[in-house]
């Protein structure tokens, strides 16, 4: 018998037994959209430097006061502001969670904060608001980033319904739909959901105006569009789609278009798994520790205000300042977050 006929039947024998093994999900299966021709890579940021290494550990998302002072969570539960030249930093508050997303008000006196533990909070010196942790009765198990309007409201998303933190991998391998985009009102501390059925809700931002906003749906590899104001106000529609990784966070820079991180490219074996159910139940019951990790490949798109890519900013060598889940520009920099590396980046825009 040759050698592939006994490695076919062993795989075929292998993926049945683990077929037996009762699972926590049921993948829907999705085949996606081939992905399109891509150009070659780049090292356009190999420059970034490295702001508070060893702070801390995940400053997941970033964000800025109005006289620069940048703002994170780390894995440990600290919120963090550093100073505008990111040589000092002072411990705001510990959320007892893990902070991802931030937004600072703009003289810096509070901060809210996307805690996939804990939910929508507000952070001061030294003490913590929870603001929201369901909507409709429904509880959010991933709160993940957040920004808030001139009006006060404020726009947050919850990347899963149904698995937590310690299950991230779960809405991969299930391809499920428990994302939402919400909002809430501090005034009347209402919170509303705005659109439900996200294959992972993750990066939000404002557009131009404040006309709608963005969210970035991962695992469907699209930013959404949510239209505030004018003729389309309540229509959810795409933005941009077929993206070449994973859309994390999303900033609007003010003027002529929107950072998107990619937390890692797409991967052929997975897309591959997408469409068989079965297989990824199967795949799903393998260890964590020893399924294939996602490549650790930098990578930022600059997209116009069409949703048209401008700009692909990238570096896979050893070493890079990977996996970006956050990119901000100020100034005449773009900055970076990160939920794993311990440190945030900053590169002069290129």
């Amino acid at each position: 018998m040759r050698a592939s006929t006994i490695m076919g039947a062993i795989a075929v024998a292998a993926i049945a037994y683990l077929s037996l093994w009762p699972v926590d999900i049921t993948p829907s299966g999705w085949t996606p959209p081939p992905l399109a021709q891509q150009g070659p890579t780049n090292q356009a940021l190999k420059g970034i430097q490295r702001i508070g290494l060893n702070v801390g550990v995940g400053p997941e998302g970033i964000s800025f006061d109005d006289a620069g002072r940048i703002y994170a969570g780390y894995a440990d539960g600290r919120v963090v502001r550093f100073s505008a030249d990111g040589q000092t930093h002072e411990v705001l508050a510990n959320t007892g969670g893990r902070p991802w997303g931030t937004f600072a008000c703009a003289d810096g006196s509070a901060v809210l904060v996307a805690d996939a533990l804990k939910g929508l909070l507000r952070v001061t010196q030294g003490k913590v608001e929870v603001l929201s942790t369901e909507s409709n009765g429904v509880p959010f198990k991933l709160t993940d980033d957040v920004v808030q309007a001139r009006s006060g409201i404020i726009y947050f998303s919850d990347a899963s319904s149904k698995h937590g933190l310690d299950k991230m991998m779960a809405d991969v391998f299930e391809h499920g739909n428990h994302g939402r985009l919400l909002s809430h009102d501090p005034r009347t501390g209402e919170t509303t959901t705005l659109a439900s059925g996200l294959h992972v809700a993750n990066g939000v931002t404002l557009g131009p105006d404040e006309a709608y906003v963005l969210v970035s749906e991962t695992l469907q590899y699209r930013v959404m569009r949510y239209w505030l104001k004018g003729p389309k106000a309540g229509q959810f529609e795409p933005f941009i789609e077929n993206l070449p990784g994973f859309p994390d966070n999303i900033s609007y820079n003010g003027k002529d278009g929107f950072w998107l991180a990619l937390f890692a490219p797409r991967d052929a074996m997975l897309d591959g798994m997408l469409p068989y159910p079965a297989l990824l139940s199967a795949v799903y019951r393998i260890p964590e520790s020893v399924r294939p990790k996602a490549a650790k490949h930098a990578r930022v798109l600059k997209l116009d205000l069409s949703g048209k890519v401008v700009a692909d900013l990238q570096d896979a060598t050893d070493g890079a300042y990977a996996p970006i889940t956050s990119v901000r520009e100020r100034g005449t920099s773009l900055y970076f977050g990160s939920i794993e590396y311990p440190a945030l980046g900053q590169l002069p825009l290129p």
